[in-house]
């Protein structure tokens, strides 16, 4: 395999809650925006939910609160895994969560 490390990264991560109430969905993509932005490399930033209406059989709906985030290359990806406002976000929200899916990909 071709060296891809200056490559972006793509960094899909999907939360089903414990309790998947409006307030505590609400709570986690607050959380998302106030812990997980502005970190160095990031070329892209979202937090949210579902949207209505995408209906499809391939549709998966199995999480309450989806993150996205592109780095700049994996560089930028690894530093932000053991940032200190993201290590607190986990720690913070950790007990809310009952399964998270991450995927991450190379964008060619």
């Amino acid at each position: 395999m071709s060296d891809t490390s200056h490559l972006p990264v793509v960094h899909s991560v999907y939360f089903s809650l414990a309790d998947n109430s409006q307030a505590n969905v609400d709570a986690l993509i607050a959380d998302c925006n106030h812990y997980l932005t502005g970190h160095d490399g990031v070329l892209f930033f979202a937090a949210g939910t579902q949207g209505e209406g995408f209906d499809r059989p391939v549709n998966d709906h199995d999480f309450d609160v989806a993150l996205l985030v592109v780095f700049d290359n994996r560089a930028a990806h690894d530093a932000y895994q053991t940032a200190p406002r993201h290590l607190e976000f986990i720690e913070k929200n950790k007990p809310t969560w009952a399964k998270v899916r991450v995927f991450d990909s190379v964008a060619k």
